[in-house]
């Protein structure tokens, strides 16, 4: 029993604590956030809690794994990802408040959205092919720029094809930081950047349906469909962020919450709800969590004792910042609305317990950096002993 306690003891001495309470911490603000638009009707806060409990508890024992040894179940991660994008095709459903076929249904009436643990099994599978190239002196090369492309390219078509382009979006810019992190010469990045540009008119008029472009329209159209039709969520949302002023209403009093005036309030649009009721104070308190923990992410990155290491950790980071300011952007009509959640606050038990497997990683390449540093020490030691 001491034994045991002595290795809790040990395990917290050497993890980033400061990631473990942010991220903590956020999640709590999101339960209590949840707790409040409960009063519009509705049940998060149990399945919110639960399934962050789940997430926690697997991200520790992902933590104490060396992520090397991850790493090197990339194929079996690859065959993971593929078989729950296969059972999306064939059980997949849509569930209320979206237009995507993107979540399975499990016993007790539960949904699971296999795009949320995908990106997880998609950091670590790019990060290991990005350090093959690394270890192999091949990274710059033209073929292996196609073949990077060709491996991001296969989730963000199959999620497309599910109608899911929020979650796309998101495989995309974790594709596109981890690759530019890893050192890909930025010529390459020109070059996307003008075939983006090309793309544009073949992208408005083909691959976008009248309700895509109607959501972009919407963003100056204040005066028309933005008070009555495409834009009528973000206008709500920017009505219910002013009313809160300096302090808000105070947790539980927000009318315009109670009366359900936001949709997707609980979840795409739960800054809104930070914005009524715990006014500018509250919502510069979220984003000053979200950010330290986004932080901790990128320090970890650049602390990592390996390539591989590195790598995960800026693909989580990518994760975490481009869902953040796509999120907020949505919600105070910078951005057309995609149904991208907020980390850790938007209810959603795949989300946050995903998002906390991600930490778990991350978690993984500091606990075992530190080791090499002890075993550093240790060596130095034992030099200076003999001398």
């Amino acid at each position: 029993m001491r034994k045991f306690f002595s290795g809790i003891g040990d395990y917290i001495m050497n993890t980033d604590k400061a990631l473990w309470i942010f991220a903590i911490s956020a999640t709590v603000y999101g339960l209590l956030l949840l707790s409040s638009v409960e009063r519009a009707g509705g049940s998060y806060v149990t399945t919110q809690m639960f399934a962050a409990g789940i997430g926690i508890v697997i991200a520790v024992v992902i933590s104490v794994i060396d992520y090397e040894y991850i790493g090197r179940l990339w194929w079996l991660l690859g065959i993971v990802a593929l078989g729950l994008f296969v059972a999306v095709f064939l059980f997949g459903m849509t569930v209320e408040g979206t237009d995507d076929t993107a979540w399975i249904k499990l016993p007790g009436g539960l949904t699971f959205q296999p795009s949320e643990l995908v990106k997880i099994l998609f950091i670590v599978t790019f990060a290991k092919h990005l350090d093959f190239l690394k270890q192999t002196e091949k990274l710059k090369s033209f073929i292996a720029v196609i073949s990077l492309l060709g491996h991001a390219m296969i989730p963000i078509i199959i999620i497309h094809l599910q109608g899911d382009d929020g979650s796309a979006l998101i495989f995309f810019f974790i594709a596109l930081i981890m690759m530019f992190t890893a050192g890909i010469q930025a010529r390459y990045f020109i070059a996307l950047l003008g075939l983006v540009a090309v793309g544009v008119p073949v992208l408005w008029n083909v691959i976008m349906n009248d309700e895509h472009r109607n959501r972009i329209l919407a963003l100056n159209d204040i005066d028309g469909n933005a008070l009555t039709d495409y834009g009528y969520q973000q206008y709500q949302s920017k009505v219910s962020i002013a009313s809160g002023e300096l302090t808000g209403y105070g947790l539980g009093n927000g009318v315009r919450i109670e009366r359900g005036l936001v949709p997707e309030q609980y979840n795409d649009f739960i800054f809104s709800v930070a914005g009524e009721e715990l006014g500018f104070i509250g919502c510069v308190l979220l984003l000053t969590i979200l950010m330290i923990v986004i932080v901790r992410v990128f320090i970890n990155a650049l602390k990592a004792r390996d390539d591989m290491g590195s790598y995960i950790c800026f693909g989580v980071f990518a994760m975490l910042a481009s869902q953040i300011l796509i999120n907020i952007g949505m919600v105070i009509g910078f951005l057309p609305v995609i149904g991208i959640t907020l980390p850790f606050f938007s209810a959603g038990g795949t989300s946050v317990m995903c998002v906390f497997f991600g930490i778990g990683l991350v978690q993984s390449v500091h606990l075992h950096n530190k080791d090499v540093e002890t075993v550093k020490v240790s060596y130095t030691r034992n030099e200076r002993i003999k001398i």
